[in-house]
């Protein structure tokens, strides 16, 4: 027979925060406007960079060459890759240093120690991939958006469905996990505005409490359990 008991366990202030919540049809409009912000950089990249092929030695190239292709320079990369960034470490380091500046509430625009502009949203193909690489974007997003005003704040899309492959190509790299794109970033203004329409900001209410500088009391929750029935006693 099995018998109830009550266990106490401590109420803590810092679970998980939940991903803003984004219908999929407004999923699948901000993934079509993001692919074609990006395509120039997929385009610049399939045309004039060669592609790695991961060999630790080349061969060597000789040292004149007739082809007149092999000897012109390389036309810059677009405008936008200077406020596109890419990969799940990168941003996060990133983010690490937005979060650790002080209050710019008052200078929106202002840049970071690095002379950069902060993030205006952060792209994260969730599908397919373990929470636990992904789980601190939201309590990330939240400390950057608290230097910023609440109309232009860090926004955080999470992709459901995979999309890994239309990133892909959109940006002409192998693989892509998450993308971020910084403010006043070129040909954006219809994406970011789209984003800040459909997605709150992120809030988290013990950050709040925190900044508050107020004594909370602890809390001690009571939850009843089921544990197995008694074994017999043996002789």
């Amino acid at each position: 027979m099995e018998r109830k008991k009550i266990v106490h366990r401590l109420d803590t202030p810092y679970s998980t925060v939940e991903w803003p919540q984004i219908g999929q049809e407004d999923q699948d409009a901000i993934l079509e406007l993001l692919c074609r912000l990006l395509a120039p950089l997929g385009m610049h990249r399939k045309s004039y960079i060669t592609p790695s092929k991961g060999r630790r030695r080349r061969p060597r190239k000789p040292a004149a060459s007739d082809d007149p292709e092999a000897t012109s320079p390389v036309p810059p990369a677009p405008e936008l890759a200077a406020y596109v960034d890419v990969g799940l470490s990168n941003i996060s380091r990133q983010l690490q240093d937005m979060s650790a500046a002080p209050d710019h509430s008052a200078t929106p625009k202002s840049k970071n120690k690095v002379g950069q502009a902060p993030y205006s949203v952060v792209f994260v193909a969730r599908s397919g991939q373990s929470s636990a690489f992904n789980c601190h974007f939201p309590q990330m997003a939240a400390l950057v958006s608290k230097s910023q005003p609440t109309e232009e704040a860090l926004r955080l899309v999470g992709f459901s469905r995979s999309c890994e492959d239309r990133l892909s190509a959109a940006l002409g790299i192998p693989r892509v996990s998450s993308i971020a794109i910084r403010d006043d970033a070129p040909q954006a203004k219809g994406l970011v505005g789209f984003v800040r329409d459909h997605v709150a900001p992120i809030k988290v209410g013990w950050l709040q409490e925190a900044r508050s500088g107020g004594i909370l009391e602890t809390k001690i929750e009571a939850v009843q359990t089921m544990v197995g029935s008694k074994r017999p006693k043996t002789s």
